[in-house]
């Protein structure tokens, strides 16, 4: 028999398929939608998170967390709690165009960013500072749990990756060895004796290639 769950659980959760995610295009803090099939995805995976029994529910502003999130505050009944600082990383002249043209444009940084090094992307933000700003929310909310509690947060690639690496304690130039998420898969944080432990990623379907600015 299994014993009970102990301690508080966080649900990082990556918003579904957006257009540019298909065209492999820089989406950073640019308010894009969620495709029919996002919208899909996001109601395939808030029946698979409602069965979790959330407590609570944060999400990114940006319109395709937004409406993400609104899938799973549907089958629930929990308000969503929006909130600037769980968007994106913020990355300058790389938004709007696709991986290939980074590559041609700005080689040395995108080289440079896959070598782990700090790196505002397009003149934006450090991962670091997505970090600073995205985790203290995650963790303010998760102090208002119940015991045993479950946090479920509606946020995109990159802001879920360095928020992990940040809660697990991991030094930013290992972030990137977390890989990133597929579409309205999630992450799951538990609660241990020593702080927050990683239980599942990129959890929520078979394997799928990821497509967004975090692969």
């Amino acid at each position: 028999m299994n014993s009970p769950r102990q301690g508080r659980r966080l649900i990082l959760w990556r918003h579904g398929q957006t257009s540019w995610n298909l065209e492999r295009r820089f989406q950073g803090t640019t308010d894009i939608d969620l495709t029919e099939a996002g919208r899909r995805q996001a109601r395939r995976a808030a029946r698979l998170l409602a069965s979790l029994e959330p407590d609570a529910i944060i999400a990114s502003d940006l319109q395709r967390a937004r409406d993400t999130a609104a899938e799973l505050s549907a089958l629930t009944g929990l308000e969503v709690h929006h909130d600037s600082a769980l968007r994106e990383t913020y990355a300058g002249d790389w938004q709007g165009l696709t991986h290939e043209e980074i590559i041609a444009a700005h080689g040395e940084q995108y080289a440079a960013w896959k070598r782990g090094e700090p790196v505002r992307r397009g003149g934006g933000e450090l991962e670091t500072e997505v970090a600073d700003r995205a985790a203290p929310v995650v963790l303010a909310h998760a102090e208002k749990l119940p015991e045993n509690g479950t946090l479920v947060v509606a946020s995109h690639g990159g802001t879920i990756r360095t928020t992990i690496g940040r809660l697990l304690g991991l030094d930013s130039r290992h972030w990137e060895s977390l890989g990133g998420l597929s579409n309205c898969c999630w992450s799951i944080l538990g609660e241990g004796a020593r702080g927050w432990r990683l239980m599942e990623h990129n959890a929520g379907t078979l394997p799928e290639p990821v497509l967004g600015d975090d692969d």
